[in-house]
């Protein structure tokens, strides 16, 4: 089992920049596919990014890519998305997931597949 605890949301301008982390306990953070989600008022959670457990695969709604990076950190057990060019469509609560899994290349999207979820970030982007 792992627990994973988000941070970094806040209030930022439009076309500023946020970076979220999401801290995983225990010591298999590798064997967890990783992903953030995110949630607007009144409207259901979606994908935002994910990334293997091998670290060397990732994918991006179009919403955000080009604009989102999703990176991890295996010596200190956190995954990181690095928001630039940021919208107010990007007001959300974003939250980080895992998944354990045995394929090591493989980025898991749907909300569905994953196991684990954190409490949620709050990300406001004022226009």
């Amino acid at each position: 089992q792992v627990r994973l605890v988000e941070s970094g949301g806040g209030l930022v301008q439009a076309g500023g920049s946020l970076r979220l982390s999401c801290a995983a306990s225990g010591r298999t953070f590798s064997s967890y596919a990783m992903g953030w989600f995110r949630q607007a008022p009144g409207k259901e959670r979606e994908f935002v990014t994910g990334i293997s457990r091998s670290g060397d695969m990732t994918d991006y709604a179009a919403s955000v890519k080009g604009r989102f990076t999703i990176s991890r950190d295996y010596a200190k057990n956190t995954m990181y998305l690095q928001m630039s060019s940021m919208k107010p469509e990007d007001t959300a609560v974003y939250y980080c997931a895992a998944r354990r899994t045995v394929a090591a290349a493989s980025v898991v999207i749907g909300e569905g597949a994953y196991e684990y979820w954190g409490q949620g970030t709050q990300v406001t982007v004022s226009s």
